[in-house]
């Protein structure tokens, strides 16, 4: 089949990618250039890597709109949340197309609720699905890949089957399918989202309680995830969770909930938790220095929101830098990937350093605090640590270290529910 992929997700990356290695034929138009998995998808190694290889061998293309053939099979669209404009543009574009109707139109935009009907709007002739954005930034091919089942909203027979075949190689099982009304899937992915935050949160909740009681917050987690009821995902207490697709989810259907009438206010309470939770290692810090910060220098592990990405949407890191900064503190920040996205945030200023190496952000520091869990920074080198820091402070916000052992090495430690 040929297929469009269009918008710059790392979804449609990861599609264009996975379906031109299974044959077909895919076109990256619209958002796209030669050089599109180095400019964007700096994110994922593997996905760069598999698109770099068919593009090689033919079967992926980069073009503009105007480029597309005629022909197109199916169009997928993607698009984050603050893109819906471009998906509009794009649409009236192809309404000016001599496209013989009706195509197959996937949206797997995260518009929120009624975000394909709205697309669905400027052209009603074609046969429109949603399919929602699974992949999970830092290990994106293989978490789309390993999915047990897919939500897809559609509930005409004859377009299912064609859903079927043009996703048969990588999802081959009539029961990898969940087919639903579009409204119906959208819904779940909100709520799938919702879920998730809440075990986080709760998590996150557990911890401030366990603290406060002198209980390890990890064994507890252990002990949690060895339920088989429960097990061990999004079960991890830190510094608040973040990036721009799973907070927009978060806020929609807490939205939408709120707009129907139902008395509900867990969600507003899981998104409260989370915002609170972003500040929990600088009241830490505060505490620990009893609010005495001015002309303090922190170093600071980590920007993006998660390991193995570089984005820093919702990231802890905002809150946190705002924080130290209103107390006159100075910070020094490393991360492997989000420096060059913070920076397009905050410019250079005389109380942020960026540190392309880890190890530069902690001479002269009053503490060391970890914002992401990037694997470079589990095992550090303690003893250059305690020579080049001004105070042995660390502040674990990814609960990554072993406590008993940082204290041994000479430090004060500080993590989540610990």
């Amino acid at each position: 089949m040929k297929i469009a992929i269009l918008g710059k997700t790392l979804y449609a990356m990861v599609m264009a990618a996975l379906l031109a290695e299974c044959g077909h034929e895919v076109y990256c138009g619209q958002a796209f250039e030669t050089n599109a998995e180095s400019q964007c998808f700096q994110y994922d190694e593997a996905v760069i890597r598999l698109l770099q290889a068919q593009h090689q061998k033919g079967f992926l293309h980069y073009c503009d709109l105007a480029g597309l053939p005629i022909d197109i099979d199916i169009y997928l669209f993607s698009f984050s949340p603050n893109e819906e404009g471009q998906a509009v543009e794009i649409l009236q574009q192809l309404q000016k197309r001599p496209i013989i109707h009706p195509k197959l139109m996937l949206n797997a935009s995260t518009l929120g609720l009624h975000g394909t009907e709205k697309l669905k709007r400027y052209m009603p002739q074609d046969d429109w699905v949603y399919m929602p954005d699974i992949v999970q930034e830092g290990n994106a091919i293989l978490s789309l890949m390993q999915a047990k089942q897919l939500v897809v909203g559609c509930a005409d027979e004859r377009v299912q089957s064609v859903v079927r075949e043009f996703l048969r190689p990588i999802f081959p099982r009539q029961y990898q399918y969940l087919f639903m009304p579009v409204l119906d899937a959208e819904f779940t992915k909100f709520s799938i989202s919702g879920m998730l935050a809440t075990r986080i949160s709760y998590m996150n909740d557990m911890a401030l309680v366990a603290e406060k009681l002198g209980i390890d917050i990890e064994h507890v987690r252990q002990g949690m995830a060895a339920d088989s009821r429960i097990g061990a995902s999004y079960l991890y207490p830190g510094a608040g969770f973040g990036g721009e697709n799973f907070s927009h989810d978060i806020v929609t259907l807490a939205h939408t909930v709120s707009t129907t009438g139902v008395k509900s206010q867990l969600l507003a309470q899981v998104w409260e938790i989370n915002e609170q939770q972003k500040e929990v290692l600088f009241a830490k810090l505060w505490n620990y220095y009893h609010g005495n910060l001015t002309g303090k220098t922190v170093a600071i592990w980590g920007a993006s929101f998660k390991e193995n990405t570089a984005r820093v949407q919702h990231s802890p890191i905002h809150p946190m830098l705002n924080a130290l900064w209103a107390q006159g503190v100075t910070v020094k920040l490393h991360d492997p990937q989000a420096l060059a996205e913070i920076e397009k945030i905050y410019g250079h200023r005389s109380d942020l350093i960026y540190c392309t190496d880890q190890y530069d952000a902690v001479h002269d520091a009053h503490a060391l605090c970890i914002l992401t869990a990037w694997k470079q920074y589990f095992s550090p080198n303690y003893s250059f640590l305690l020579k080049n820091m001004s105070h042995p402070l660390i502040l674990d916000g990814r609960n990554i270290y072993n406590p008993s052992y940082v204290k041994e090495q000479g430090f004060a430690y500080m993590g989540v529910g610990r």
